[in-house]
């Protein structure tokens, strides 16, 4: 089985901002393949799920409910469930450190100040998960940014911005395909 995990925070108003872009990616993959049930909220898991099958491999597909900083209590959980290797664990989350547009495959990294994954790392005392990063970066000036990262990382994309994301979110989700039949080092190199 492969487990990917989207993450973003849950509710309404957090629905379409660049934080989460995780969540954004799980549901394009989810409606993208028709075989997938419809998302289930698993209150013992503190996660929404859908379970299905990509390039015949069972799939299951979780967005964590206990917001972004705290995303490794219900990503522990659904681990310790399905009981699938670290290596088919796949983690799908906004990357401030990249440009806008781009996407980055990596295992065995450290969380580079996104407090999910240190969440994560913490709660399964591993960083052996394999992460698409999604860059959420504008042109703008970084120094911006730094200065105001939460306030960010909780704005919507702009309509030029939307345009950008609704190719990489496409992109990723083929990446996601490609990894789960060919291997993560086949993704990685295209």
């Amino acid at each position: 089985m492969v487990l990917i995990i989207g993450l973003g925070n849950p509710g309404r108003k957090f629905q379409k901002t660049r934080h989460n872009i995780g969540f954004i990616t799980i549901d394009n993959l989810q409606l993208t393949i028709d075989n997938f049930l419809n998302w289930k909220k698993e209150k013992k898991l503190q996660a929404e799920i859908s379970k299905g099958k990509i390039n015949g491999k069972k799939v299951l597909l979780a967005k964590p409910q206990t917001f972004m900083n705290n995303s490794g209590q219900a990503v522990r959980k659904i681990v310790s469930r399905v009981k699938c290797q670290m290596s088919n664990v796949f983690v799908v989350h906004d990357d401030i450190d990249l440009p806008l547009g781009k996407i980055r495959i990596s295992k065995g990294r450290g969380a580079a100040g996104h407090k999910g994954i240190e969440s994560i790392i913490k709660e399964l005392k591993t960083k052996d998960f394999i992460r698409f990063r999604i860059g959420i970066r504008p042109k703008s000036t970084i120094s911006t940014i730094v200065e105001n990262v939460d306030r960010f990382v909780l704005q919507k994309f702009n309509r030029e911005e939307e345009k950008i994301i609704k190719e990489i979110i496409k992109k990723t989700v083929e990446a996601i395909g490609l990894a789960i039949q060919e291997g993560i080092e086949k993704a990685q190199s295209t």
